[in-house]
């Protein structure tokens, strides 16, 4: 897997570099500290995991729980995001929504972030969201597929083709961006085979 390091100190490279480290009297900055981002890379199979849903229609109780193993042979879109009712996540939701039949048709997408099924239940009614939110509050699914930030999901978006691999992903997905849900789109086409 490949690993995009973060450094949360320059004190790190102020002692690498002769030039930084000539400040008489630099500020005290802390010990480095570094956050290994990664994930499933394409073409590794992607990792299985149940959750609990909701959707516009209320909780999915009685129903069994999102199971990605039980999709094999379809294409599956995961899109982890921070939170519900924030302007970025509701915005990237919405699009979702409004371009749902032309961009997900044959796919299933689901939305994962850590809020509770019940706020899920409200966050996808008021947008009328037609695909399901899975609760991940200890974000254990966010681990497994490198999207887990500081007490909450970092927005990454993931397409899972219907061998159960992972067929293509965004990292650093940019709800405001429209090339970024012209990308996902061609993603999801390609995986489909209709591309």
């Amino acid at each position: 897997m490949r690993a995009r390091i973060i450094l949360g100190s320059l004190a790190a490279l102020a002692a690498a570099s002769p030039a930084l480290a000539q400040d008489p009297a630099p500020a005290p900055m802390g010990p480095a500290t570094a956050i290994v981002v990664s994930g499933p890379e394409v073409g590794v199979a992607a990792p299985d995991f149940t959750a609990p849903w909701a959707d516009k229609a209320g909780i999915g109780s009685g129903e069994e729980p999102f199971s990605l193993k039980a999709l094999k042979g379809q294409v599956v879109v995961l899109a982890f995001y921070p939170r519900d009712f924030t302007s970025g996540c509701t915005a990237e939701m919405r699009t979702f929504a409004d371009r749902y039949d032309a961009m997900f048709g044959g796919a299933v997408l689901v939305g994962i972030s850590v809020d509770s099924l019940e706020t899920h239940v409200r966050f996808a009614e008021s947008l009328g969201l037609p695909f399901k939110l899975l609760s991940d509050p200890k974000q254990r699914i966010a681990a497994k597929y490198g999207a887990k930030g500081d007490g909450y999901n970092r927005r990454v978006v993931y397409v899972i083709g219907k061998d159960g691999k992972v067929a293509w992903r965004e990292m650093q997905f940019n709800a405001t961006d429209p090339k970024g849900y012209d990308r996902l789109q061609a993603a999801i086409a390609s995986a489909r085979g209709t591309s």
